[in-house]
């Protein structure tokens, strides 16, 4: 009992391990400056995780997230830019990160286009959609009000309001089970009566409209719309998910899995960063973590 319940949380461990780590290693990881930053920083790739689990989750993968932020981004700056209502700008925001999604869901269900490929040729479009809407430069002049959006305690409400609307929704409706089931077996979900495309279609929104959160909050954290933000995300939060647990072949996961894995990988970037490990051996790092996750998860399967 006490093996299967290290292994069912088996992330936040090796999390632990990873926090005392860096403190027994670094005096600049246990400050108050520097959790903060790591909060504030995690919680744009936490979102992104909550919403990738969807859809890893039912089976599918979507790419397009990264370059979802940074449209949403510069499409909620530009509104707040011109004097619109920023309840307004931010809506704007979220929805089009939903509409995108939607876009991927119809595509994969459809025209029965592998989601690997639909979502890739997506983040081609939104990025190139981010870069043709601003002439590729960064849209100012926000009201400094929006910052605060970005702010630690504000991100966090945001970060945890996501997570717990993501568990009831996996955990206490017919949605969240279906979910499982058309990871596990889509053919004999089909066959007990679930909707599968129906499901699809929902898991893609609803990553979208993630990615939209995580654009309105990046965007707010520069106070800036910038064309080329979120770059590199989507690995960061297919890595969130994968090393917390959540099967890449769907069928299985949770969704604290993710956020435990989100908090991963944002305390090793804080921790190569403290190091000042230079950005290319970075990535070759979260590359090497990402792989190891895959082969791990290939070998429970």
């Amino acid at each position: 009992m006490i093996r299967r319940l290290i292994e069912r949380h088996a992330i936040f461990v090796v999390l632990l391990a990873e926090c005392v780590a860096l403190t027994l290693t670094t005096d600049a990881f246990l400050t108050s400056t520097n959790l903060s930053n790591v909060v504030r920083q995690n919680a744009f790739t936490a979102v992104l995780a909550a919403g990738m689990t969807f859809v890893i989750l039912s089976g599918a993968i979507d790419l397009s997230v990264g370059s979802i932020v940074g449209l949403a981004g510069v499409l909620c700056a530009d509104l707040m830019s011109r004097g619109v209502a920023g309840s307004l700008a931010v809506s704007v925001g979220v929805l089009s990160g939903a509409a995108i999604g939607a876009v991927n869901g119809f595509v994969v269900t459809k025209l029965r286009v592998p989601s690997f490929v639909v979502t890739l040729a997506m983040m081609l479009i939104a990025r190139g959609a981010a870069f043709k809407y601003t002439d590729a430069r960064t849209i100012t002049g926000l009201p400094e009000s929006f910052g605060v959006l970005s702010s630690g305690l504000a991100a966090s409400l945001i970060m945890a309001t996501v997570f717990a609307v993501s568990w009831v929704t996996l955990m206490r409706t017919a949605f969240g089970r279906h979910v499982y089931a058309v990871g596990g077996n889509a053919e004999a979900a089909s066959l007990s009566g679930v909707r599968v495309d129906r499901v699809q279609r929902r898991v893609f929104v609803i990553c979208g409209a993630c990615a939209g959160i995580a654009g309105v909050l990046v965007a707010s954290r520069l106070n800036a719309g910038y064309p080329r933000a979120g770059e590199f995300y989507e690995l960061d939060a297919i890595a969130a998910v994968v090393v917390g647990g959540t099967s890449l072949f769907g069928g299985r996961g949770s969704i604290w899995g993710a956020l435990g894995g989100a908090f991963f990988v944002g305390v090793l970037n804080n921790g190569l960063n403290l190091f000042r490990v230079s950005p290319y051996d970075q990535l070759m790092v979260k590359g090497a973590v990402l792989l190891l996750a895959a082969a791990l998860d290939r070998s429970r399967r």
